[in-house]
């Protein structure tokens, strides 16, 4: 996948651990995000984050570790964030949130899938739009073209949006990332985030393989785009 699209970091694996394991050579967070997980496993580092560790709490209520702090569950935490003028909508937005069971799992573990000794439950992938576009396709085609479905808040897109609704779900899910990913670590403006569950990572690898033989390096290539332009059409308005 990193060769074929050309990605700018590692694809990333996910583990929700029921139990906690004691891992060797995988650091143990403290005060972190996930997202700033996902970051750190994104530039090559495995990594552990808990209960104790996880700074962002949206997304400690998001997995289970902590409730949701009144502040954020009124509505009134998106308002002072200048995300939305009415708390109304800001208290929607957390009440409709996908959320694990408190206490379901106990341990978070994040590493770079080309560094894997685990099998992941989701797989994480965050670039630039148009590479992760051929990762859609990849999973539509391995759906049997069903349409792409999304659900997000736009906010929390990398706990909630790309980790807990894909395995709750058992589907993909994108967004155009959030306030808090986009705030707290080093994603582009130009690039947003996927996740999926992992036992979809083969068949959408094959079907990447596949699109690399002509639809990707086609469309890659913009010749529709570079006719155009020497038409003369570009910037003609119609009399």
């Amino acid at each position: 996948m990193v060769s074929i699209l050309g990605l700018s970091g590692s694809v990333v694996g996910v583990r929700l651990l029921a139990s906690p394991e004691a891992l060797v050579k995988v650091q143990r967070l403290e005060r972190h995000r996930y997202c700033q997980a996902l970051m750190r496993a994104r530039r090559g580092q495995p990594v552990i984050l808990d209960k104790d560790g996880i700074a962002c709490p949206a997304a400690a209520a998001a997995f289970g570790f902590h409730p949701l702090p009144e502040g954020l569950r009124s509505g009134k935490g998106l308002v002072g964030f200048g995300i939305v003028s009415d708390e109304v909508v800001g208290r929607r937005m957390f009440e409709a949130m996908p959320k694990l069971e408190p206490g379901q799992i106990r341990q978070l573990h994040l590493f770079p899938l080309d560094q894997a000794e685990f099998v992941p439950d989701v797989v994480v992938v965050e670039d630039e739009v148009e590479k992760l576009m051929w990762v859609n396709l990849a999973y539509l085609h391995t759906m049997g073209g069903e349409r792409v479905q999304s659900s997000t808040a736009i906010l929390q897109a990398t706990c909630v949006d790309s980790t807990i609704v894909p395995y709750l779900e058992n589907r993909l899910n994108f967004g155009y990332g959030c306030y808090g990913c986009r705030d707290a670590t080093d994603l582009g403006q130009n690039e947003t985030v996927v996740g999926f569950p992992a036992a979809l990572l083969p068949a959408m690898v094959n079907h990447l393989e596949f699109l690399a033989q002509k639809a990707i390096p086609t469309s890659r290539s913009k010749k529709a785009w570079a006719a155009l332009e020497k038409r003369g059409a570009i910037g003609v308005t119609a009399a």
